[in-house]
């Protein structure tokens, strides 16, 4: 069982690892979802993991908000890919959505491009795109070699408990294909119980373990 722990900025990490953290997603300002760090502190961590042998996850988020972004906002995320592969993240996560709400496969394709050979992540922008076109989303992401998706099932509103179904047909639907990493919700208390639900081995959360 991975344990992905989402934390803020470096402080945690070290924490973090020592309490069991199996892989740790790289934020800053998680009150709005979850941003990119300072180039200090992305490198700090980089180093900090790789001694530990913990992977790392960085977002790739210029602001809050939703995941249609402006061409000045593309060179922002171009700009923080790179800075993510010079410091040596091995892995980044991000999603970009059409504003009717289809995954931007243009965008991500640039995206997708400027972080090879950095595995790629898709996070919880995917909760974002319409339910009818979730399913060919799933597929695309494949055929681009993303990792895993990031998922809580539907609005960060509704309780895990409730969007469990919709997470446990993207797990079915998959079929091993890609992960499919839940989260939003899942704490120490409950992580069990939901993975085992799933049928999946890893899952996301800022409070998945105690530390």
């Amino acid at each position: 069982m991975i344990k992905e722990v989402c934390v803020e900025n470096f402080t945690d990490i070290p924490a973090a690892i020592r309490a069991g953290a199996g892989r740790i997603e790289l934020n800053d300002n998680l009150a709005v979802g979850g941003t990119t760090v300072s180039r200090g502190v992305m490198a700090a961590a980089a180093q900090y993991t790789r001694e530990a042998g913990i992977p790392l996850v960085a977002m790739i988020r210029p602001r809050g908000g939703d995941f249609v972004y402006s061409e000045e906002e593309v060179a922002m995320m171009i700009g923080d890919i790179r800075t993510a592969a010079e410091c040596g993240v091995p892995a980044v996560t991000f999603c970009a959505v059409t504003p009717d709400g289809r995954l931007d496969t243009k965008l991500m394709e640039l995206l997708i491009a400027a972080a090879t050979p950095m595995e790629v992540v898709c996070h919880m922008g995917f909760d974002t795109i319409v339910h009818s076109q979730r399913q060919a989303t799933i597929d695309w992401l494949i055929d681009h070699h993303v990792t895993r998706i990031l998922t809580h099932g539907g609005p960060l509103t509704l309780p895990i408990g409730k969007t469990l179904p919709n997470i446990k047909a993207y797990v079915d639907y998959a079929a091993g294909r890609i992960g499919i990493l839940p989260g939003g919700g899942i704490t120490n208390a409950n992580v069990d119980e939901i993975t085992n639900y799933l049928g999946v081995d890893q899952a996301h959360g800022t409070k998945i373990i105690r530390y």
